[in-house]
């Protein structure tokens, strides 16, 4: 009877890691992927957003020269920064839409 005791208590540190792996590990490798697309995804939408800006920028200089000189010069930096937040405001509602949805 003694033998039957410790022969169960010796396999509880491999049922434990055999558990962690298959609950823990396995899931996360999973999610690793979407997680992984979804950085990609976030970094090439952000700089796809920040080149889009900045030509947004270089067009009204180029094209509205006249009217944004002298102390006019900030405007363009203002319209685009205005622009560039109300876009993460808006990413930012579908995300919080996106959220409520599940």
């Amino acid at each position: 009877m003694a033998q039957d005791i410790n022969g169960d208590f010796s396999e509880i540190p491999q049922l434990i890691k055999t558990y962690a792996i298959q609950e823990l590990v396995d899931p996360l490798r999973a999610v690793g992927r979407y997680i992984a697309f979804g950085v990609v995804g976030a970094i090439f939408v952000g700089l796809g957003l920040l080149m889009l800006g900045m030509s947004a920028l270089r067009a009204m200089q180029y094209e509205a020269a006249d009217t944004f000189d002298g102390n006019w010069s900030v405007v363009p930096y203002l319209i685009v920064t205005a622009a560039g937040i109300v876009v993460l405001g808006l990413i930012g509602l579908r995300i919080t839409k996106g959220l409520d949805d599940d």
